[in-house]
């Protein structure tokens, strides 16, 4: 089967989710404090799940890799205005690198079945796999080669992650219906439109 050739649309999309992202995860800039254990407090995840749902699971992960790309090639476009190649090596890249699949998945769980609780669903899986995929990345990373803080655990890392847990699980859920009626308005308008050119 011959997958679609990308339209002007798709490109634009694409590319305001990859801005989308550059400014949810640099919120911290503003607000420094929202920062524990290392990790940023951030609206990626919200625009990851946002990405799939609203894109679909092919752009969205495109959309999502090419995020990550220009990250590594130098542009300041992760959390803090981080950049570069090195930071495959920080503790935080996993979170990173699941973004691409998280939005494969959810745009995977709602291409057929386009309603608001499967929508809802599929960006909380979304923000599971956001956070299982991160924070065993983060473990490893700080066991293996980043140099743990004294004391530190696996459920320590995990201790962590508790205190971005209520806004990330409130932002995916709102994905979810943002992204549904976001369809629900396009799909009006078009039928609308046809409509009216019916009758004209």
């Amino acid at each position: 089967m011959k997958s679609r050739k990308m339209t002007p649309l798709d490109i634009t999309m694409g590319s305001l989710f990859v801005a989308l992202m550059a400014i949810g995860a640099n919120i911290v800039a503003w607000v420094p404090f929202m920062v524990v254990g290392g990790v940023p407090i951030t609206l990626q995840t919200f625009f990851a799940v946002l990405a799939g749902l609203v894109l679909g699971s092919r752009l969205g992960a495109m959309s999502m890799t090419v995020y990550m790309l220009v990250g590594l090639a130098g542009a300041p476009i992760f959390a803090r205005f981080g950049g570069g190649f090195g930071s495959l090596l920080s503790p935080t890249f996993g979170f990173i690198l699941s973004f691409i699949l998280v939005a494969y998945v959810v745009g995977k769980l709602t291409e057929n079945n386009r309603t608001l609780p499967r929508y809802v669903i599929a960006g909380l899986i979304g923000m599971t796999i956001n956070y299982v995929f991160g924070t065993n990345w983060m473990y490893a990373a700080y066991v293996l080669w980043y140099g743990a803080p004294e004391g530190f655990s696996y459920s320590m890392a995990w201790a962590w992650m508790m205190a971005p847990l209520p806004k990330d699980l409130i932002l995916s859920a709102l994905a979810g219906v943002f992204a549904f009626r976001l369809e629900r308005s396009v799909l009006s308008r078009s039928q609308l439109r046809r409509q009216q050119n019916e009758a004209a």
